[in-house]
């Protein structure tokens, strides 16, 4: 696949893209009731999220392909669960991209008010989102990336503004809680769970590996780099949030960061807020959608999906993977377009959280067992890999686990669904 080649910035842009999209901007109201204890689940997300990070800048120097955690997998584990994490991944990816659709309708709600109330609008400016995007995918890997870097410049900015100029108007009353009505373990793990959300997309620079330039060095820059950006970044701009709008009103908030920013910045401010989350699902949905068609396109050349999905266009980019995704996203949002926004956002963000945790699952431990299998695995000299493989497992499994068991299960049915294709393909090979 020729395809004109990205360099570190693009490829570090598509990284804090992805994770800095719709859900930065609902969670100081999610996180209120916690206050200042919601320091601890930061800690922890925040933790586990640059374990991850690290993971995969090591991977992406040993397994330069396409891929990231699938062509990790695949090449640890073997050919059946390299198609267990990509069904799944890929799944997970066209089912997210309808709800970050949905959530660029929902912030552009303060500009256009009946996008609330007038479904068949709602559903037609979603579907201009997601065929827009996806036409600037077709035009090849480059373009992609380039759009990701111009919309996260902009959504940065007031976001940026507010985690730092914000705290001139920060009241500790407004943040903090007595600790004593709380379990700090517990306070722990709901708060990861909740923050955890705003990271998935880690692994977004490894995919399209075949596009950046340089990637052995590039890749591990941008994804380590990327994920520590968006960390800090979050942290401070949750807690400014917090600190500026009283806990009952900022509860009741479907839009604490335009809030905050009307309360600092009068109704200007508001405006501009909500701009800059609609350009941060805008740009969160470009970025993934680059990847539902670099994933598909990636198996199948690998022979573990359909050819069809391997066909390029012209311009270099998996035109049939990237149009099929879209069209099975188109489906997902017309069977739930008579749902509020809210509603429909909520019946496909769980499921897709899941997926995208099966494949950290394996990539924490993909090091050390390809390392083993390819004889090079010391026990004197790898056992910090081991370790922090351990702990990266640890931390993800427990994130799948904070899913619930009801969304286990779909997923777990999602998988066998993919079944009867991975026999299908060998079969074909006999």
């Amino acid at each position: 696949m020729k395809q004109a080649q990205i360099g570190f910035w693009p490829a570090a842009a598509l990284v804090a893209g992805n994770m800095i999209g719709s859900g930065i901007f609902l969670l100081p109201a999610t996180l209120a009731v916690f206050g200042q204890l919601s320091l601890l689940g930061w800690l922890v997300s925040g933790t586990g999220a640059l374990l991850l990070a690290y993971t995969f800048a090591r991977l992406s120097r040993l397994i330069t392909t396409n891929g990231g955690p699938y062509a990790y997998t695949r090449a640890a584990f073997g050919d059946f669960s390299g198609f267990v994490v990509a069904w799944g991944y890929w799944i997970s990816l066209w089912t997210g991209n309808a709800a970050i659709a949905i959530a660029f309708v929902a912030n552009l709600t303060p500009f256009f008010p009946n996008l609330k109330t007038d479904s068949s609008l709602s559903l037609l400016a979603c579907l201009l989102a997601i065929w827009g995007t996806t036409a600037i995918n077709l035009r090849g890997v480059r373009e992609a990336a380039q759009f990701q870097l111009i919309t996260t410049a902009l959504r940065l900015l007031p976001i940026l503004l507010l985690a730092t100029l914000g705290f001139q108007y920060f009241k500790w009353e407004n943040w903090a809680v007595d600790p004593r009505q709380f379990s700090l373990g517990d306070v722990a793990l709901q708060t990861a769970a909740l923050t955890f959300w705003s990271f998935l997309g880690i692994e977004s620079a490894t995919i399209p590996a075949a596009a950046i330039r340089d990637p052995e060095r590039n890749i591990s820059r941008a994804t380590w780099w990327g994920t520590v950006f968006s960390a800090l970044v979050f942290v401070a701009s949750c807690s400014a949030v917090m600190g500026i709008l009283p806990r009952v009103e900022l509860q009741q908030s479907a839009a604490p960061f335009a809030d905050a920013a009307q309360l600092i910045w009068g109704q200007t401010g508001y405006y501009v807020i909500a701009a800059a989350a609609a350009i941060a699902c805008l740009g969160a949905l470009n970025g993934w959608i680059l990847l539902q068609g670099q994933i598909p396109y990636t198996v199948a050349k690998d022979g573990l999906f359909p050819p069809f999905f391997g066909k390029e266009n012209p311009r270099g980019a998996p035109a049939n993977a990237l149009i099929l995704s879209s069209v099975l996203m188109t489906g997902m949002v017309l069977l739930n377009y008579t749902d509020s926004l809210q509603e429909q956002f909520k019946k496909m963000i769980l499921l897709a959280t899941l997926a995208n945790l099966i494949p950290y699952v394996f990539s924490a431990l993909a090091e050390w067992i390809w390392l083993w299998r390819q004889g090079r695995f010391q026990w004197g000299l790898h056992w910090s890999l081991v370790l922090r493989s351990v702990l990266t497992f640890a931390f993800a499994t427990a994130a799948i686990l904070g899913t619930g068991w009801n969304t286990i299960g779909s997923g777990l049915l999602l998988l066998v669904l993919g079944m009867p294709v991975f026999a299908w393909l060998k079969w074909r090979k006999i």
